[in-house]
């Protein structure tokens, strides 16, 4: 149960629990793990509603109800949109819809363009540039000696490959960059950080001004890149335009760049608080890092939560949802849940099997970009503790506080 300080309504949660409520989100990660672990305990529909707007959402926090949600798109669609809150109408015209809001068919459309664009050659380049990314970026650590493993390593290979795959110019980078942060200060309800009103739109305009000038360069002169192939691919008549071109930007840096980072860092910080598993990994190293990977992803769930909209009746294990609903999937309450993962709150490197939700919950919205996360973990960290062996993260991660992403601000480092 809550107050607010302006009516002093109250409201009866179940467990009581709030998940509407922005302070839910300040609580250390092991306090909201434990409040979803009593939420996965209570039979019946689990409802929330934010007392400053007055709109409600059911929570999903079962492994299997979020699998069929995620596999059921006919009934839980993704229009008008995935975040919390949802984008404005004006918004979405003016940038374009990013791949996440979209349903079949226009979504199916989409897909298949990107996925025809990333050709075996690509993919090979791709993969070999991953490594090379990540020697350097090893290098500089090793020779620099930062203090931040986010800033220093975890930002800096996703952002950097990506970047390279899209074709992505040097001299643009550091600003794109920087629109990047600014663009995703909207995403979630909970920020600590203080907003500039309209600073991310305005980023978000300008990084798909420059886009769209290197699509409208690329369809003339191709260069083998991604942004290329996205431009000049022709599947069934179609290829994609400006405006497309750059919410599919946006939507690859903001969260394969955001996802990864985070990751990557939680990941080193487990590595270096379970030193039983770090042993365990460095004993077989290469036969060992896809499964760490996995449970990397699995325990800090980088994406907390992606909402729907109810299409038509519907009852979901016991719950009867109307037509217009909204139900807010919590893949990282799924990933802990015990019906699915023995021990869930542990973090176990041979976890098998490890059905995580980490990249979606299946259907048609699996993430595109979880080969390319994969790889890029995989990658860094056998670089990372091949040359660097003592490396790790010293005290807590500094988080920032979001119901969306689980964000890390930094992570210091120690060697």
């Amino acid at each position: 149960m809550r107050a607010t300080a302006d009516t002093g309504q109250r409201q009866h949660t179940p467990g009581g629990i709030d998940l509407a409520d922005p302070e839910f989100w300040r609580l250390p990660l092991p306090e909201r793990a434990a409040a979803f672990a009593r939420l996965r305990a209570i039979e019946g529909p689990l409802h929330f509603t934010d007392l400053r707007t007055g709109r409600g959402f059911h929570a999903l926090v079962r492994h299997a109800d979020v699998v069929t949600a995620s596999r059921t798109p006919e009934v839980f669609v993704s229009g008008p949109g995935v975040t919390t809150p949802e984008p404005a109408r004006w918004v979405r015209t003016v940038f374009g819809d990013s791949m996440v809001n979209l349903d079949d068919p226009r979504h199916a459309d989409l897909r298949r363009i990107v996925s025809r664009a990333f050709t075996p050659r690509l993919v090979t380049r791709v993969e070999e540039d991953i490594r090379e990314v990540a020697r350097e970026v090893v290098d500089s650590l090793a020779a620099e000696r930062p203090a931040d493993f986010v800033g220093a390593v975890a930002a800096q290979l996703p952002y950097r490959v990506i970047c390279n795959m899209m074709g992505v110019p040097e001299r643009q980078r550091n600003r794109i960059l920087a629109m990047v942060n600014d663009a995703s200060e909207h995403t979630g309800v909970a920020r600590s950080r203080l907003r500039v009103p309209g600073r991310g739109l305005m980023a978000l305009a300008r990084m798909q001004g420059i886009i769209a000038a290197l699509g409208r360069e690329r369809r003339r002169r191709p260069t083998g890149d991604l942004i290329s192939a996205l431009v000049t691919a022709d599947v069934d008549g179609r290829r994609l335009n400006s405006r497309e071109l750059g919410a599919f930007f946006s939507l690859l840096l903001v969260a394969g760049v955001e996802t990864t980072r985070n990751a990557l860092a939680h990941g080193l910080h487990l590595l270096s608080t379970h030193p039983e598993q770090r042993e365990l990994l460095m004993a077989d190293l290469d036969g060992r890092i896809g499964g760490a990977v996995e449970e990397m992803v699995r325990h800090s769930t980088p994406i907390i939560q992606f909402r729907r909209t109810v299409a038509v009746d519907h009852e979901l294990n016991g719950t009867r949802l109307a037509a217009g609903d909204k139900v807010v999937l919590f893949f990282g309450s799924a990933n802990r849940d015990e019906a699915v993962f023995a021990d869930p709150d542990a973090f176990d490197i041979t976890r098998s099997p490890n059905p995580h939700l980490g990249f979606g919950g299946g259907g048609p919205h699996f993430c595109l970009g979880a080969y390319l996360a994969r790889q890029e973990m995989k990658v860094l960290f056998r670089e990372l503790l091949t040359r660097l062996p003592e490396i790790r993260s010293v005290g807590e991660p500094t988080l920032v506080h979001s119901n969306f992403d689980n964000r890390v601000k930094s992570l210091r480092l120690a060697y």
